[in-house]
């Protein structure tokens, strides 16, 4: 997959009076697809467009920190496509043949780019690309922030010479438009974004662009959703009961940690977990039992994973066909296993001792009002 340089704009952004100071354009460079051939910027950026354009990305991220998302052109309803600032902005950035006709666009872009709260200073790039055996036109935004700490090696006398203002590509963001499905075939709609920082800047500068949910998020929504229709469907009627299970459900979905409920039956609970898995079948499935995480798959539950519960402890059974360990080396990898009736056996043995009574309070340490 080869890209040819239509245009290139280099914009140097600094930030002189450290983070709080005003950002400003310090240099900007508008050069042509020969120029861009003859420059030292050629190498630096050689497969970069491949790179970005072969990365994979997923419909709904796994969680808020994925690097790479697809965003979606904000629309009012009844309105076009073109009726939204950030879409008018990149096609009139496809539609730039030269680095004249590319001034004014990028220009807009790089202003609102500056605008945006947490920027960094560094070098941003905005290039119109094709396919050499394509027609199709894409527009890339690229954007390298300064490395700290940078030096260069010159000669056994002074070793080394620091550099203010070096620049990789490693960690460079990314904004391709259109979205490249697969070579050949293009989506208008969306664009694909890509950044490591925990800032999310490269997303907010476009502001008329949303990401969708992560898959957590949809998940949860589903779990929500099925739990309001089986009180509905316990509850028919507007009952104590009733409000007090919706009450517990949306106390449920506002809290970050929770414990095992203990309310639907083992079937129930499958049904749920299947009609999830049917539209989301990499949907996770994480909890923790005292100190230990457990880390599966939802589809998982009631085949591969089991949750009992024996004289009030749980118990989390596993099975698979293989048992691996890594890293650190531990007996338990030289153990025989146990049969699962022993083991059994030894749990409720275990828990029926646990469970034994307490002696009796001195009746001197009772309470006044008994």
């Amino acid at each position: 997959m080869n890209f040819v340089i239509d245009w290139l704009t280099f914009f140097l952004i600094e930030q002189p009076e450290g983070e709080g100071g005003a950002k400003h354009v310090r240099m900007s460079r508008f050069l042509s697809g020969d120029e861009y051939q003859k420059s030292e910027l050629r190498p630096f950026l050689d497969g970069e467009f491949a790179r970005i354009a072969k990365r994979k990305v997923e419909p709904n991220p796994k969680s808020e920190a994925s690097p790479t998302k697809l965003g979606r052109f904000v629309l009012e309803e009844g309105h076009p496509l073109e009726s939204n600032p950030n879409y008018a902005l990149l096609q009139r950035l496809l539609a730039a043949e030269t680095p004249g006709e590319s001034r004014e666009p990028c220009q807009e872009l790089v202003q609102s780019y500056l605008r945006t709260s947490q920027v960094r200073g560094g070098v941003l790039l905005v290039v119109r690309t094709r396919l050499e055996t394509l027609d199709d036109r894409y527009v890339f935004i690229l954007k390298c922030d300064f490395e700290q700490k940078t030096a260069i090696i010159t000669d056994e006398h002074s070793l080394i010479a620091n550099v203010n203002m070096a620049i990789s590509a490693k960690n460079m963001k990314s904004l391709m438009y259109p979205h490249m499905v697969e070579q050949g075939m293009n989506d208008p709609y969306h664009v694909k974004i890509h950044q490591f920082s925990h800032a999310r800047y490269f997303e907010e500068f476009m502001r008329f662009i949303e990401y969708p949910q992560t898959l957590t998020q949809l998940v949860s929504e589903e779990v929500l959703s099925l739990a309001r229709q089986h009180i509905e469907y316990v509850y028919p009627e507007e009952t104590e009961e009733r409000l007090r299970a919706e009450e517990e459900i949306e106390l449920i979905a506002a809290s970050p940690k929770r414990e095992l409920a203990e309310k639907w039956e083992h079937d129930t609970v499958m049904e749920a977990a299947q009609i999830i898995t049917e539209r989301q079948p990499e949907a996770e499935l994480k909890f923790k039992l005292d100190h230990m995480q457990v880390r599966a798959l939802l589809a998982d539950y009631g085949i591969n994973l089991h949750i009992a519960k024996t004289n009030g402890r749980y118990v989390v059974l596993l099975e698979g066909d293989t048992l691996q360990f890594e890293r650190g080396v531990s007996p338990v990898e030289f153990a025989k296993p146990k049969s699962l009736h022993e083991v059994i056996s030894e749990i409720e043995e275990r828990s029926r001792s646990c469970s034994a009574a307490p002696p009796a309070a001195d009746p001197d340490d009772r309470p006044p009002w008994e």
